[in-house]
């Protein structure tokens, strides 16, 4: 096979690759069709890992690098896909950074080839793309660290924000340098000095990564895995560039445009901006004043919530990050099935910011194979709720707080809540009466109808479940 004919049989993969990616992303957008979304999105990639080995330059002298890189991928990957649903977040951050340091690395190597061996080939745009791919990987890779540091709970690493003054203007500054000396470099690439700028440019982004997630809170991390998923992908798509490979610059574009869109949908889930998520550092705790006001909270016992639940018509399940930890959402699916035997009409209110990363809650109830109708997002289940008799919190806090329609000195003033406040009972289960995120009470668990449940949510709404299975053998 001639080389004409090699590059046509790249070509046809790559472009079955490219429509390959794009149906995974339109079929895993609908429950319904995610598996065969996510049977495409392996297919392609094992179609674009396929057409880039055959190219003759890779089958001959290195393939035993390919090999190598295949090996440590798998030593690596394996036990990624094995670590439960509650560390998905931190494992995608993972990722997240994984990718961003593959582009960077890529670019600091062509850099120095074409530098070093090939000054003819580095042009002005190449080093314009290699500029953009080692900044955006660089800071994606050690943001993507920090993040998954976060949301493992690191010893070293606080969750809480960390601030201090002039912090923003630090990391402008950074920046600012970083970028600056990448304008000179894409206008001059051939100048002596060049060695010396490119790794200040490099050790730049690396801490401007660090020094853009450390003030961001955990309340803050969907959006914040989000948007570096779309750093990922924009330093995909200048891989590409850098490689000549337009199956990396299409893929790129797809995996960070959805990421920027997923974004989108967090900030306005939460009623913020981007730069308020960046800067804003919420989830720090705050000092307020105190009104002077004891608040007491309302303890229910197991058997008295059964009885309540037992006589209900309508139930909404309000699940959060204390359902994933306590890796409840079985035992959710068994109160579920109790409260439906009993002819009661049960809901899942999923907030889209509830857990950890987008759609947390929704794989967890996925798991445990609660029926996807009974999913309800926020905007549609909110007015149904003056008419609900239960609205059961499983760990939920900041989502369901009414500080945020109330409070303006709140830190949460204006997201958008699940009114689990409006149903005529509240029984809100919570391990301990410790703040969420936000680092602020919760008015839901003073209010006159919500009653506490507190322990381990699976452990609650296990007993919870074999109450209504033993008064139904009763009847």
């Amino acid at each position: 096979m001639n080389a004409a004919t090699f590059d046509s049989v790249i070509k046809i993969v790559y472009l079955v690759s490219t429509a390959l990616f794009i149906f995974s992303l339109r079929w895993m957008s609908d429950p319904k069709t995610a598996r065969r979304g996510v049977i495409a999105g392996v297919a392609a990639m094992a179609a674009a890992f396929a057409g880039t080995i055959i190219k003759p330059s890779i089958l001959g002298e290195n393939l035993h690098f390919v090999a190598l890189a295949v090996i440590l991928g798998f030593i690596v990957g394996i036990p990624l896909s094995r670590v439960p649903l509650t560390a998905v977040p931190q494992r995608t951050a993972l990722s997240h950074a994984f990718g961003g340091l593959a582009a960077g690395l890529v670019g600091t190597a062509k850099f120095y080839h074409w530098y070093l061996d090939a000054p003819a080939e580095l042009t002005h745009f190449r080093m314009f793309a290699i500029i953009a791919e080692i900044i955006l990987g660089y800071l994606t890779f050690t943001g993507s660290l920090m993040a998954a540091g976060k949301l493992q709970e690191v010893r070293f690493i606080p969750q809480r924000p960390v601030t201090y003054r002039g912090q923003n203007e630090m990391n402008l500054t950074l920046f600012s340098v970083a970028v600056t000396l990448g304008v000179l470099l894409v206008i001059m690439p051939w100048a002596g000095w060049a060695l010396y700028a490119f790794p200040v440019i490099i050790g730049l982004s690396l801490l401007f990564g660090v020094l853009l997630t450390i003030p961001i809170g955990g309340a803050d991390m969907p959006t914040v895995i989000a948007l570096l998923n779309s750093y990922a992908g924009l330093s995909a798509v200048f891989m590409g560039f850098v490689l000549d490979n337009p199956l990396l610059v299409t893929a790129g574009a797809l995996d960070g445009s959805s990421g920027l869109i997923l974004a989108i949908i967090m900030c306005k889930a939460m009623n913020r901006s981007f730069a308020n998520v960046l800067f804003g550092a919420f989830g720090q705790v705050q000092q307020t004043a105190s009104s002077g006001e004891h608040k007491v909270y309302k303890p229910e016992t197991i058997e008295g919530a059964a009885q309540i639940l037992e006589q209900a018509g309508s139930v909404v399940i309000i699940p959060g990050y204390g359902m994933a930890v306590a890796q409840a959402q079985h035992k959710v699916r068994e109160l579920y099935e109790q409260l439906r035997k009993r002819g009661a009409t049960v809901k899942f209110a999923v907030h889209p910011v509830a857990g950890r990363m987008p759609g947390h809650m929704n794989v967890l109830l996925a798991e445990a194979e609660i029926p996807y109708e009974d999913l309800v997002g926020m905007e549609d289940i909110n007015p149904d709720m003056p008419q609900c008799d239960v609205a059961l919190v499983i760990g939920a806090n900041d989502v369901v707080n009414p500080a945020a329609r109330t409070e303006k000195a709140s830190p949460i003033y204006g997201m958008p809540i699940i009114d689990a406040d409006k149903a005529r009972t509240v029984f809100a289960i919570k391990r301990s009466k410790n703040p969420g995120f936000a680092g602020i009470d919760n008015e839901l668990y003073f209010a006159p109808q919500t009653f506490m449940l507190f322990g381990d949510a699976k452990n609650v709404v296990g007993e919870l479940g074999k109450q209504l299975a033993g008064g139904a053998l009763g009847h």
